[in-house]
C-alpha cells in the first residue's frame, strides 16, 4: 500500500469547482476485498468510520476520479482521493527555544546530535516541541525557516526514539544538494544497535523489500519476494556479544522507514526494547526470576529502542569536501551495555 498526503493540491471535480485534496491512497496489487469506509478508517488516524461515510455521502471520496459510496469495494490499483472545499490545516511553525546539541555549523549547514524522544518534524499529535520548532527559533533570521513548510532544511530524518546525528541545510541551495546525495545513496550512515541474541555470522547483508504490513498499517514488514514494498539493503557487523544480547553496527545502503528495526527483526534479532517490533519482551536468556528482573531494570534504564545514528558522512554542498562526523553512544545505551557486561561477567565467575 502506497499512501501519502499532498497539502494544498487543488483538484477540479467534474463540475469544475475547485476542491482541495486532503488524502490520496493507491491500493496495492495484493489488497483483499474491503469496503472503502473500512479501508479508509484503517488508514487515517482519529477519523471515525461515520465521518468517512458522511464524506462519501457528500461526494467527497473519489476513486479513479469518480465519487463513490461508502459501501464501494476497493480494488487493486484503485486511486482513492478525499477532497474538500477547504484546504488542509495550515501548519504554522511556532519557534520554540529548545536546546540543540550542535556538532558542526557553518553558513550552509548544521550537524546536530538528536536526543531520543525528540520528534523531528511536526505532524499529527506533535505540532510543537519538535526539532523543526527548535530550528525555527535558532534560525529565525534565515528565510528558509520562516516558511509554512513543516520540513524546512530537512533532507533526512530519524525516528523519535532513535538518537544520533542529522544534517540540516541552512539554504535552499544546500538543501537541494544534500537531498540529492541521500537520494543517490552517496552518504555514509552507520548506526549502532543493541539487539536480542547473537548473529550466527559476524558480518552479513539483509536484503528485503520493506513496506507497511498488510495486517497492521502502523508497522512495517519485509516482503522477501519483492512483490510489495521498496527495495532495502542493510549491512551489519557484530561489534560485541554480551551473553543474550549483542551490539551491532548497521550500515544503510538504502533509507526506508524503520529499516534497521524491521530488517533486524526479520533475521530474528529485534532491537532491545523496541516495543513496535517485539523487542520489549524477554526473547533470550533464562527463566530465573532474578534474570527477568534484571532485564526489566534494563528496560527502565533504556525506555526506547536501542538504536543510535553514530556516524554520518556526506560531501559539503558548497565546497564538495568529504565530511564525516562521529558521535558517542548516549548515556542510556552506554549504561545498559555496561550493565549487561557486569551481569554476564558475574554470571561466569
Amino acid at each position: 500500500m502506497t499512501d501519502y498526503l499532498e497539502d494544498k493540491e487543488e483538484y477540479d471535480d467534474q463540475e469544475g469547482e475547485a476542491l482541495f485534496e486532503h488524502y490520496r491512497f493507491t491500493v496495492d496489487a495484493g489488497q483483499s476485498q474491503l469496503r472503502i469506509d473500512k479501508f479508509l478508517s484503517n488508514r487515517i488516524n482519529n477519523v471515525s468510520r461515520s465521518k468517512i461515510q458522511a464524506a462519501a455521502e457528500a461526494g467527497n471520496i473519489l476513486v479513479n476520479n469518480n465519487s463513490v459510496r461508502a459501501n464501494y469495494t476497493v480494488k487493486p490499483e484503485d486511486e482513492i482521493r478525499i477532497v474538500m472545499e477547504y484546504p488542509r490545516r495550515e501548519l504554522k511553525i511556532i519557534p520554540e527555544e529548545i536546546p540543540l546539541d550542535i556538532v558542526f555549523e557553518d553558513e550552509h549547514l548544521i550537524v546536530l546530535n538528536k536526543p531520543a524522544g525528540l520528534v523531528v518534524h511536526p505532524g499529527h499529535g506533535n505540532y510543537t516541541g519538535t526539532l523543526v520548532n527548535a530550528l525555527a527559533w535558532y534560525y529565525k533570521d534565515l528565510p528558509l525557516f520562516k516558511s509554512e513548510d513543516p520540513r524546512p532544511g530537512l533532507v533526512h530524518r530519524i525516528d523519535k526514539d532513535t538518537s544520533g546525528l542529522m544534517v540540516v541545510a541552512k539554504s535552499e541551495k544546500a538543501k537541494v544538494k544534500l537531498a540529492l546525495q541521500f537520494y543517490e545513496k552517496s552518504t555514509e550512515r552507520k548506526y549502532q544497535a543493541m539487539v536480542w541474541g547473537i548473529p550466527k555470522e559476524e558480518e552479513g547483508t539483509i536484503t528485503g523489500n520493506i513496506g507497511r504490513s498488510l495486517k497492521n498499517r502502523q508497522v512495517f514488514t519485509v516482503f522477501p519476494e519483492g512483490e510489495y514494498g521498496k527495495h532495502a539493503v542493510t549491512h551489519y557487523s557484530l561489534l560485541k556479544a554480551i551473553g543474550y544480547v549483542s551490539l551491532v553496527e548497521c550500515r544503510l545502503e538504502t533509507g526506508r522507514t524503520h529499516q534497521i528495526r524491521v530488517h533486524m527483526k526479520y533475521i530474528n534479532h529485534p532491537l532491545f526494547n523496541d516495543s513496535t517490533y517485539g523487542g520489549d519482551q524477554i526473547l533470550r536468556g533464562t527463566t530465573f526470576t532474578k534474570y527477568k528482573q534484571f532485564v526489566q531494570n534494563c528496560f527502565k534504564m533504556l525506555p526506547r529502542q536501542a538504536l543510535h545514528a553514530k556516524t554520518l558522512g556526506f560531501n559539503h554542498p558548497e565546497s564538495g569536501e568529504k565530511m564525516v562526523f562521529d558521535s558517542v553512544l548516549p548515556d542510556d545505551m552506554a549504561s545498559v551495555i555496561e550493565k549487561w557486561d557486569n551481569y554476564i561477567a558475574n554470571r561466569n565467575e
